[in-house]
């Protein structure tokens, strides 16, 4: 049997996953250029490309379409869509979350069912696989949370600004989301201040300092264009602050660091514990953990009382390609739907 291809494009990066009669065989991430510029989406695609064979079916699922580069989420699901039906061919299937897989024309037209639904594919299929449980992908930019009931999604949001109001979806994640997007005030040497409202210092300086980031999940520059070394990290979160490292010692950066990373969690487990009880979902039901931060996701399903299951034990998938199928579940998930 051919290949599948399943496709996640986001503003970010795009993530592919190769599968061969069901098993997960491969699964990459090509970061976007950073351009102001809609051509990002197609040097990240040509790179992509370079994984993918002949005579292969392809699956596409996608969140660029809220790229700033488009004026409007219709236009961008018309530009990816038109970019993947050159790149892949008139057979290439895209993710509805009413329809299931559709072609690239019916994508155009009921564009709405196509924008961002890649965390459909990935709740339609864990919840086909462990009937009850709460996905939670924590990714470099979001959180989604996603209630599974009864073998299916029970999301009350399909879109994005609806998922905002439902709490099933979260904008930060442990990459690129500032800390001033996350805390206001925090603690140094014994007082509460306030912290600045500037892009100083990023999610992924807290996580190097934690010592929890995985070190391929930042591909992007720093705040300040300087390294990703601990002591560059502690300058720009000092600097949140109003402050230049050197005036506290490294442990007090990185209590620091611990300080805003329990925020972020407090309010992922705020939100979580809200779908469960509405859900009514039973103890048993695990907490399924996907995503670059699925560290915070393994965290949350002890806070809950809760067993803990990683996205990619719920799939056949070769061994040295479990890590980046739980990283890019959503591209894994739409190529196993096909």
């Amino acid at each position: 049997m051919a290949a599948v291809f399943g496709w996640d494009l986001g503003g970010a990066n795009l993530k592919l996953a190769r599968v061969e009669d069901g098993r997960v065989m491969a699964v990459r991430q090509v970061p976007c250029p950073l351009l102001a510029d809609r051509a990002k989406f197609d040097r990240a695609l040509d790179e992509a490309l370079k994984f993918c064979g002949p005579g292969a079916t392809h699956a596409v699922t996608m969140t660029g379409e809220l790229s700033d580069v488009f004026a409007t989420r219709a236009e961008g699901v018309a530009y990816l869509v038109a970019l993947m039906r050159k790149a892949s061919g008139e057979g290439t299937l895209f993710y509805s979350l009413e329809s299931g897989l559709i072609d690239a024309d019916t994508a155009v037209e009921h564009w709405p069912q196509v924008a961002s639904a890649n965390w459909h594919a990935s709740a339609a299929l864990a919840a086909n696989l462990v009937g009850d449980g709460l996905l939670v992908d924590i990714g470099t930019t979001t959180t989604d949370l996603i209630p599974l009931k009864d073998g299916a999604p029970a999301a009350h949001g399909l879109t994005d600004g609806e998922r905002l109001t439902e709490g099933e979806l979260i904008y930060g994640g442990v990459v690129r989301t500032p800390v001033m997007a996350l805390v206001q005030r925090a603690p140094f040497k014994g007082r509460m201040q306030g912290v600045a409202a500037e892009r100083f210092a990023t999610m992924a300086d807290v996580y190097r300092l934690t010592g929890e980031l995985p070190e391929d999940a930042d591909p992007y520059p720093a705040a300040d264009q300087r390294s990703k070394s601990l002591e560059e990290s502690a300058g720009r979160l000092a600097r949140m602050l109003g402050r230049d490292a050197c005036e506290a010692d490294f442990i007090a950066w990185r209590a620091l660091a611990h300080y805003v990373a329990r925020r972020q969690l407090d309010g992922i487990e705020a939100a979580a514990r809200a779908l469960v009880d509405r859900e009514a979902l039973g103890p048993e039901a695990p907490v399924i953990g996907a995503g670059c931060g699925r560290f915070l996701a393994r965290r949350l399903a002890k806070h809950l009382d809760r067993p803990y299951r990683e996205f990619a034990e719920t799939i056949d998938c070769a061994p040295e390609s479990a890590e980046m199928a739980v990283r890019c579940a959503p591209a894994v998930a739409v190529a196993l739907l096909v």
